[in-house]
């Protein structure tokens, strides 16, 4: 099996899956049982989150454990919205977020939130000057990815937020999903007020992830309940899985500070070969993320390649689900201004600090097999 699909999600890390084992055995009692049992469960707790938040280099903040990406970045959202709404409703975002950002300030605007979406350039880069000529007297909030989940482009994270500087009123939101472990990102040097990271992604387990938060931002809860998270996220703490996201963040840190330098080459190799093939256009930045390269294939439907693939156990993937009814638009594509026919035929390759040259070599050859079998098909 070759998988090439790290960017929906990774396989845990052995560690990370005897982690989560050993805590869910020893740790059981509820953190906020006041007997002993739940004492040393808060203990634990609480030094995942100081570790966690040193890890991420929060030095004026602290973590809210969330189940993921998606509520990290609702919370952030959501919670800067409603709890500031009324010395603004003016938010700005990109249009190459990921859904979980876009489909949230799309439900804003139902409670008369203004949204202004910045353009970017082919490779969906934003200029930062057109962040700056977006803000407003009643602007609140800014939310730009770190690294597209697409197209692997990385944002300018750090001019945004030194033009921010001179906003203190104004919170500048991370999606760090895609980029955690991958890229370097300093939340204090690029003034971060929030930044969401998955478990997932880094080789941790589904259902867990972080929001980072400044000490002084103030974010209304989505959650109420029993008050935990600092009163933000009600809900008896997951603390299996908050140990293992502990782990896997300790341990992507580690591969990255090991491998990178490998991967970039890697990356190099898949990236110069996919040029050269007939046929192939590749969509993703030279110089963007190193584990992530989108291409298109022009005249070939993302799903029959996807397939074709499967059924030689390599696995990559595409914007979304076929559709029997409409073409698959990748809308980040679009946003780019790429051809139609390009923005329609799109795929996906996303690599880890496990991938090996053999395995893109042995990807390559496939690749070939597949696209001239689909064209002797569609000629016969």
């Amino acid at each position: 099996m070759i998988y090439l699909d790290n960017s929906a999600t990774t396989h845990p890390f052995s560690g990370v899956l005897d982690t989560f084992r050993q805590t869910s055995e020893r740790y059981f009692a509820n953190p906020s049982s006041i007997h002993p049992l739940g004492g040393e469960a808060e203990r634990l707790l609480e030094a995942s989150r100081e570790r966690v938040s040193s890890i991420l280099g929060g030095q004026e903040g602290r973590v809210i454990f969330t189940s993921g990406g998606t509520e990290s970045n609702n919370l952030a959202i959501k919670g800067t919205a409603f709890m500031h709404m009324s010395r603004g409703k003016h938010l700005i975002t990109t249009r190459v977020e990921h859904p979980s950002v876009l489909e949230t300030f799309e439900s804003l605007e139902s409670f008369g939130f203004e949204i202004t979406y910045v353009d970017v350039d082919e490779y969906g880069h934003v200029a930062p000057a057109d962040v700056h000529a977006s803000i407003r007297e009643d602007t609140i909030l800014v939310s730009i990815m770190s690294v597209n989940n697409e197209i692997g482009s990385i944002q300018p994270l750090k001019e945004i937020g030194d033009i921010l500087r001179s906003y203190p009123k104004i919170y500048f939101h991370v999606d760090h999903v895609q980029g955690q472990g991958k890229i370097d990102l300093s939340l204090q040097e690029a003034g971060v007020d929030l930044c969401s990271v998955s478990g997932h992604k880094i080789h941790g387990l589904k259902g867990t992830g972080v929001l980072y938060k400044k000490d002084n931002v103030r974010l209304f809860p989505l959650n109420h309940g029993g008050g935990q998270e600092q009163g933000i996220r009600a809900g008896t703490e997951n603390l299996p899985g908050i140990v293992a996201f502990t782990k896997a963040l300790r341990m992507i840190d580690e591969e990255k500070l090991r491998k990178k330098s490998e991967l970039m080459e890697l990356h190099d190799h898949l990236y110069d070969s996919l040029e050269e093939l007939n046929g192939v256009v590749v969509n993703s930045p030279k110089h963007g993320a190193f584990h992530i390269i989108n291409f298109s294939m022009p005249g070939y439907k993302p799903e029959a390649i996807i397939h074709a693939l499967a059924k030689r156990e390599v696995y990559i993937s595409t914007k979304s689900a076929c559709s029997s009814k409409e073409p698959d638009r990748s809308a980040v594509l679009e946003a780019c201004r790429a051809k139609e026919e390009i923005a329609t035929s799109a795929l996906r390759i996303s690599l880890s600090y496990e991938t090996t040259k053999e395995e893109l070599d042995t990807f390559l050859e496939i690749l070939k097999e597949v696209r001239d079998s689909l064209v002797q098909i569609s000629e016969v």
